[in-house]
C-alpha cells in the first residue's frame, strides 16, 4: 500500500520538474559608464515609442516584415522609461535645481536586427528659455552581432549618438 503514495509523489516531482521555463534575462539601455556631460541642464520631459516595440520584452526584426518578441529577454523597466533614463543619463542630469532646457523625443523607429544593426530614428524638440523651440530629426545606425547583448549595446551606442546630437544643437539642428 505504501507504493501508491510513493509512486504518486515521484510522478508529481517529475511533472513539476518538466514544467520549468527558461529564466528571464534583463537588459538596460543605461550605459555602464555614466556620462559626465557638462553644460546646460536638459530635462528629458517626454519620450514616445512606436507601439510595436513599446513592451517589456525585447522585440527584434526578422526578415523584411516580421517582428519577434523575445519572451525571456526583458528590459529592466518598460522601454519608454529605459529610453528616458538612458538619455537623461547621457545628457548629464538634471540632478537638482530647475532645468533650463526641455527635450521631447518622438522615436519613429527602434529596430534591432540580429547579425546586422540597431537603428534609432527620432524627431526631437528642444525648448531653451527665451528661444524658439527647434525640431530636429536624428537617424543613427550601429552594427550589431547575432546576440541580444550586442543588439542592446548597439542601441546604447545609438542613444549616445542621439545625446551628442542634442548637445550639439546650440546653433540649430545637427546633421544626422
Amino acid at each position: 500500500m505504501r507504493t501508491l503514495p510513493t509512486l504518486l509523489l515521484a510522478t508529481l516531482v517529475v511533472l513539476t520538474a518538466g514544467c520549468r521555463s527558461a529564466p528571464n534575462n534583463y537588459h538596460t539601455l543605461v550605459a555602464a559608464q555614466p556620462s559626465h556631460a557638462a553644460g546646460e541642464k536638459i530635462l528629458v520631459e517626454r519620450v514616445s515609442m512606436p507601439p510595436q516595440v513599446d513592451r517589456p520584452q525585447l522585440v527584434i526584426r526578422q526578415g523584411t516584415s516580421s517582428l519577434v518578441i523575445l519572451e525571456t529577454e526583458w528590459w529592466g523597466a518598460n522601454l519608454v522609461d529605459e529610453f528616458r533614463s538612458a538619455l537623461q543619463d547621457q545628457l548629464g542630469g538634471p540632478v537638482g535645481g530647475t532645468p533650463s532646457t526641455l527635450l521631447r523625443v518622438d522615436v519613429q523607429r527602434f529596430d534591432s536586427v540580429p547579425g546586422q544593426y540597431a537603428l534609432l530614428e527620432a524627431v526631437w524638440r528642444l525648448k531653451r528659455p527665451g528661444q524658439d523651440e527647434i525640431t530636429c530629426r536624428t537617424s543613427v545606425q550601429t552594427p550589431a552581432q547575432n546576440s541580444v547583448g550586442s543588439l542592446v549595446g548597439a542601441q546604447q551606442a545609438n542613444l549616445q549618438k542621439l545625446a551628442s546630437a542634442v548637445r550639439a544643437s546650440a546653433s540649430g539642428c545637427p546633421r544626422s
